[in-house]
């Protein structure tokens, strides 16, 4: 009797913890909807793979040769929030070495410029949750340049199947750079079983954002690119801009720090005097709103139920299986809308191959709808972007572009996000090249070369099974998705 009562109080405790951490309020600042603000100077950036039928390859990659750009020339101020901020990667195939690269611009930077306030902010997944030392974080704090590991203790719990066992259990051990045993499945160095048992807790600080001055100005950039060595390779977008949007991309990283218990003298003085100069700049071109974690997903379902007869609504996602997602879409199609989904084929990530779970899954539902879905044509490196495309017939064009991928983990308030929404006329030049983008995909078949789409068919999955086992991770956040 005794333990059957001992058994049933941790379970109550189990099922309490769980409930309480995967509902309980969000740090403030968290999931932040910013007003629609005028969109200055703003550039589209993106990065392609071309894979050609003679099996050579080429790139062509904007994104983080203007990240190196802009901290190069700044004077006051530097703002990184990075997830993968490492320079692992497969074998056999050359890579950018990006986390070497952005390392050496900050401290090159910070040399020439002494009284440059530079924050970093990253994910601990760097040190696998503190069980290895990262060479660029280390470098970056002798350098005189802080580095926040986000607390991802203060966030919502996404797999509460295990999560509940993890802080009765395990949680309060803390972790050991210097006490590694096992081998490392994220890097070289070894690591305490205490890592691992961190790492199905599946969430992350997942935003990819830079902020610097230019000028008289602040410029940010949003992107779904990080600084990692094995994902150089990846297909990605951005967007540059100025105006007072970027102060609201200033308060939500804020919020990342107060909620990690660190701050920034600097950023707290920039947000207070905003808005109190009169700061150069060409005339806006249209409109922006910063938008993050589960205020991504409203913005999202909007720009859908926009989608009439006679719209246009373009999707190019790395993962694409959040259910409000998939169903909007669905009625979309029904009430006429034009829709076309690119989508990775989730076929291998960094030399591992994978099960194709989600997308196929989710591309199986959309094409028997009669949605048209194609996949990118990938070889080892993955469809990175996360990008929505609503085009209008009064010739306005909406884009909502990010860190974001339209999964449940991404859009629920468990991960950290930043995306941003924008609406430019479509004869502008982000919207030319948001669009060109997408088409340069689409339309790049098997009878093209490079050839950079494939028919549905080529990774069809009409697996009754799979399709199961998806809504079940989906649902229970027991996936890496």
């Amino acid at each position: 009797m005794t333990l059957k009562v001992l058994l049933a109080i941790i379970g109550l405790m189990l099922v309490g913890v769980g409930f309480y951490h995967s509902h309980k309020a969000l740090p403030a600042g968290i999931s932040h909807s910013g007003d629609v603000l005028p969109l200055r100077d703003a550039t589209l950036l993106v990065d392609s793979t071309y894979h050609y039928k003679d099996g050579s390859e080429s790139r062509d990659h904007e994104i983080f040769d203007e990240i190196l750009r802009l901290i190069g020339q700044a004077r006051s101020f530097v703002l990184v929030d990075m997830f993968l901020f490492n320079s692992s990667q497969p074998e056999g195939v050359e890579h950018r070495h990006l986390s070497q690269q952005l390392t050496e611009a900050l401290i090159r930077r910070k040399t020439e410029q002494p009284g440059l306030e530079i924050v970093v902010i990253s994910d601990p997944l760097n040190t696998f949750y503190g069980g290895s030392v990262s060479p660029w974080f280390q470098a970056l704090r002798e350098a005189g340049i802080p580095v926040t590991e986000t607390n991802l203790r203060a966030l919502r719990d996404s797999n509460p199947a295990w999560s509940a066992i993890w802080r009765l259990c395990c949680q309060w051990f803390g972790n050991n750079a210097e006490a590694g045993w096992l081998p490392n499945a994220l890097g070289t160095e070894p690591v305490t079983i205490r890592s691992y048992l961190a790492l199905p807790n599946f969430k992350a600080n997942h935003r990819k954002v830079l902020v610097t001055d230019e000028g008289q100005n602040l410029r940010a950039l949003v992107t779904s690119a990080n600084p990692h060595d094995g994902s150089s390779r990846h297909s990605n977008i951005a967007i540059s801009f100025t105006g007072p949007a970027v102060t609201d991309i200033l308060k939500t990283e804020l919020a990342v720090l107060n909620m990690s218990g660190q701050s920034s003298p600097e950023l707290n003085r920039l947000i207070s005097t905003a808005g109190t100069g009169k700061a150069a700049g060409s005339p806006a071109v249209g409109k922006v709103a910063v938008k993050t974690e589960s205020a991504i997903l409203d913005s999202a379902l909007q720009m859908i139920s926009e989608a009439q007869s006679g719209s246009r609504l373009d999707l190019a996602f790395f993962y694409l299986s959040h259910r409000k997602i998939v169903a909007a879409l669905l009625d979309a199609h029904e009430r006429g809308a034009s829709l076309r989904v690119l989508l990775d084929a989730n076929n291998e990530a960094f030399g591992h191959q994978k099960s194709g779970i989600p997308n196929r899954q989710v591309a199986l539902e959309l094409h028997e709808a009669g949605i048209p879905v194609r996949w990118c044509n990938t070889v080892g490196e993955q469809c990175h972007s996360k990008l929505l495309i609503l085009r209008q017939p009064d010739n306005q064009t909406e884009l909502l572009l990010g860190s974001a991928n339209f999964t449940r983990r991404n859009l629920d308030d468990l991960n950290l996000e930043t995306d941003v929404w924008v609406s430019i006329p479509t004869n502008s030049a982000v919207a030319t090249k948001a669009t060109d983008f997408f088409e340069r995909q689409w339309q790049s078949g098997p009878d093209s070369d490079p050839v950079m789409s494939l028919p549905y068919d080529y990774w069809a999955d009409d697996s009754t099974l799979r399709y199961w086992r998806y809504r079940v991770m989906e649902a229970t956040g027991l996936s890496t998705f």
